[in-house]
């Protein structure tokens, strides 16, 4: 098994897509099944079960997998001291990040990981940060800015950087909704759930905590539109289309937060927990170790 094989398998184990894997190792479908059988015969036992729809490891697969990962860890720490000639870290980290936490978390991390590591390249994805988890999951990225899921993934770890509030948001425009909510503050009542529109994240931590919150008390909201990420639900509740619930963070961090106001129900909603998210093998490599370290150092 050569460090190509390794990387390819290790990739279609992490995976378990021959899709998925040709595309993280820029081949094709056909050139990874190529390397897997290949490695079997080499090896003289099967490594992954495969037919037309599932793909899964066998007990000598996950021997191999272990074993691939730590020459790949021991290799990469290995080039990168040699290639330094002084043990200084030189590489690129996958690091996926929502456009607010890109704001807010990683422009805390990054100027001391410049300082200290200036080799360490950085290659940034946005998105939604519901997607965190499982991207980095597929194995698409090294490391991801994430809410801290209720239940974390046994091959994950999570290191908690800061933490925000859950709040309910509604629009500041003076419009018919703003004026409504303004009355219900004024008689002290909460408002009819059930006739006040609320705009929702399609996926993610708030979304989850929300509804368990409602269903818990027996409530059937009037969801008025589902969008992709809190930014985009901060720009609808700015618009006067609804109220939300989103992280404050958001709020501090949103172009839009003179045209929203927090509101005072839904206080008891559990805060978000943010922070680092990659797989424990990882950080077994110099590089993501890094720039874990110099994460936490900063909490």
């Amino acid at each position: 098994m050569d460090l190509r094989s390794a990387e390819v398998f290790v990739a279609l184990a992490e995976t378990l897509h021959f899709g998925q894997a040709a595309t993280r190792c820029n081949l094709s479908s056909s050139a990874v099944s190529r390397q897997l059988v290949r490695l079997e015969e080499e090896l003289g036992a099967p490594l992954m079960v495969r037919d037309k729809r599932h793909v899964a490891i066998t007990p000598a697969g996950r021997e191999v997998l272990q074993l691939a990962r730590r020459w790949l860890a021991e290799w990469t720490q290995l080039s990168t001291e040699l290639a330094s000639g002084k043990g200084d870290l030189r590489g690129q980290l996958r690091v996926y990040a929502s456009v607010t936490a890109s704001y807010t978390v990683l422009a805390k991390v990054l100027p001391p990981l410049r300082k200290h590591y200036p080799g360490i390249e950085l290659l940034l994805h946005t998105g939604d940060q519901a997607d965190g988890v499982e991207r980095v999951l597929a194995g698409q990225e090294d490391c991801a800015v994430v809410a801290e899921p209720d239940k974390l993934h046994p091959t994950l770890k999570f290191a908690p950087l800061r933490r925000s509030p859950l709040v309910l948001i509604g629009p500041a425009d003076n419009g018919q909704l703003d004026r409504e909510v303004r009355r219900q503050q004024k008689l002290g009542v909460e408002p009819d759930w059930s006739a006040t529109p609320l705009v929702l994240a399609e996926r993610g931590l708030a979304r989850e905590r929300l509804l368990a919150h409602f269903t818990h008390r027996l409530i059937s909201p009037h969801v008025y539109a589902e969008v992709g990420g809190h930014e985009a639900v901060v720009s609808m509740v700015s618009l006067g289309f609804g109220v939300a619930v989103v992280p404050e963070i958001v709020i501090s961090a949103s172009p839009q937060k003179k045209s929203i106001k927090v509101l005072p129900w839904l206080s008891d909603l559990d805060d978000f927990v943010i922070g680092l998210c990659s797989k424990r093998e990882l950080l077994q490599d110099p590089l993501m170790n890094a720039f874990w370290q110099s994460a936490v150092a900063e909490v």
